[in-house]
């Protein structure tokens, strides 16, 4: 019976789909090929936390299957995606909570981390086994684009011998002990290259520095002032340039956008970071060191609603990226914190709701604050909250994945658009407000030498019109809606007219 539903669904929705539909019903995509946004970087995911004990301990074959959902640009026979094609992968240097068990304080054991280092300066590389394991077949699978980052300074290390900030303002690193992390650091990257063959292309020394970490004591972190981080930054500098090492530091995995462009917030002495880290008269001023990409990164956590807000702080980070023209805007970091009327971080969710409010979030990253890379929180989680692309159950040893349809409506997006491809211009007709957008249509379209691509978003519970306009006929559909077949499914290429099913994800490709 199921079955039957399934492919009256699917018959339907082909018939619709190369019809024209009235003009007063429909929207028009009018493609504008020759105005340029952006190139893009990459999409990608973090190995935080729970890659550290399915690595190591669960069964190879459900290892593999993550692996080929995240990283997979292979299609099936029948043209079906096996996975979301991953372009980037975010490597998490731990700090040795998991190897102080319950005296870390931070009670799951998911969320500790093993590190590298001990308390008398020697070097394990059998750590973090697990992550070590997805990180190299994110190499296997052609991912070359790889971020290591630091949460907090090793326990060795810190003021207070744990990994979180115990809720003061300031780094938690001894005075004294700059140079061992800077070296530490650069010893993992280096080992990493020579020994393993993966040459991380950006590090970032210090996630979040916004936060303190200590109120509610949940995993490794640490806060950090603007001029803590500066040091820190000048140090690393220092440390790569002796090594000659290649790795890039990247600035600065703010924890909300706001943080990068405003000094009136509620964190003083560690915002307005564009201002304090790249402008040429700050007493922090970093820009210039060798070592220091051209790329600032933050966080779209807590920036999501209400709707106009969301796009109101967009418009004003790129604003102020307008004012240096040199650097690059990635949103290195999300997962569903909020609560709202239209969602709620707590309760795990495999369905369209949360896959939904993350494609247009991400739409606004990228079509109006110029993201040239977005990147996910847990590319794998246990918990009851939604913060994965995988799940599993909650099991350090063994246990059932599951995919998510947030998983595969963050495929429309990065199993179709390649690093190098350029976002063109895209409007809406008839013209509609960025805001009334949200819960409708909303489009944007990439393009590289040999193809075309735009992703559609319908976020209304009624099916829309639309027709491409400005471009070659001949669009390959991939939809990402509530039916259970519908992840990424390949549907018959259609001229330029289709009908948007209701509360979906689609990915249209022009080959050229």
């Amino acid at each position: 019976m199921k079955l039957g539903k399934s492919l009256i669904v699917i018959v339907s929705l082909l018939a619709f789909s190369s019809c024209n539909a009235k003009n007063t019903d429909t929207t028009i995509l009018l493609l504008e090929p020759t105005t340029i946004y952006q190139t893009i970087d990459n999409f990608g995911a973090s190995d935080c936390w729970s890659c550290q004990y399915i690595g190591k301990n669960w069964d190879l074959a459900k290892r593999e299957q993550i692996a080929e959902w995240l990283f997979s640009k292979e299609l099936d026979k029948n043209g079906q995606p096996k996975g979301i094609g991953l372009s980037a992968w975010r490597f998490n240097i731990g700090a040795g909570s998991a190897e102080q068990g319950d005296a870390s304080d931070i009670p799951q054991v998911w969320r500790r981390a093993e590190c590298f280092i001990d308390a008398n300066g020697q070097y394990d590389w059998t750590k973090q086994k697990g992550q070590q394991w997805f990180l190299q077949k994110a190499k296997s699978y052609g991912i070359d684009n790889f971020l290591a980052f630091a949460i907090s300074p090793p326990v060795s290390m810190t003021i207070d011998g744990k990994a979180h900030g115990s809720g003061r303002k300031t780094f938690n690193l001894q005075e004294d002990k700059y140079d061992d992390f800077s070296r530490f650091l650069s010893q993992v990257m280096l080992h990493f290259k020579d020994k393993k063959g993966i040459s991380f292309n950006y590090i970032s020394p210090e996630n979040e520095p916004q936060w303190d970490w200590g109120e509610s004591i949940s995993q490794e972190g640490t806060a950090c002032t603007n001029e803590e981080y500066a040091r820190i930054v000048k140090n690393l500098n220092q440390e790569f340039t002796q090594i000659n090492i290649a790795t890039k530091i990247q600035l600065s995995e703010c924890a909300q956008i706001d943080y990068l462009y405003s000094d009136s917030t509620n964190r003083p002495l560690r915002d307005n970071q564009l201002e304090d880290f790249f402008a040429t008269q700050s007493s922090n001023y970093i820009g210039d060191l060798s070592t220091v990409s051209s790329i600032v990164t933050g966080h779209s956590y807590f920036t999501t609603w209400p709707v106009d807000q969301m796009i109101k702080k967009r418009e004003s980070l790129k604003e102020k990226l307008n004012e240096f023209k040199h650097l690059n805007y990635w949103q290195s970091e999300y997962c569903v914190l909020e609560n709202n009327e239209e969602i709620k971080g707590h309760g795990r969710d495999l369905g369209m709701n949360t896959a939904l409010y993350v494609a247009r979030l991400m739409h606004y990253d990228l079509a109006v604050a110029n993201a040239s890379s977005w990147q996910w929180w847990l590319a794998v989680s246990p918990h009851d909250y939604k913060d994965g692309l995988v799940y599993t159950d909650n099991d350090t040893l063994n246990g059932e994945i599951y995919d998510s349809k947030l998983l595969w409506a963050f495929g429309n997006y990065c199993r179709f658009i390649r690093p190098g491809m350029q976002r063109i211009g895209l409007s809406l007709s008839p013209d509609t407000p960025l805001d009334q957008q949200a819960n409708g249509i909303m489009a944007s379209a990439y393009k590289s030498d040999d193809k075309t691509v735009i992703v559609a978003i319908n976020y209304s519970k009624k099916q829309k019109n639309i027709k491409i306009s400005n471009h070659k006929s001949g669009w390959t559909p991939y939809i990402t809606s509530k039916e259970r077949t519908n992840n990424l499914k390949p549907l018959e290429t259609v001229k330029n007219s289709f009908i948007l099913p209701p509360r979906s994800v689609v990915t249209f490709v022009n080959q050229q």
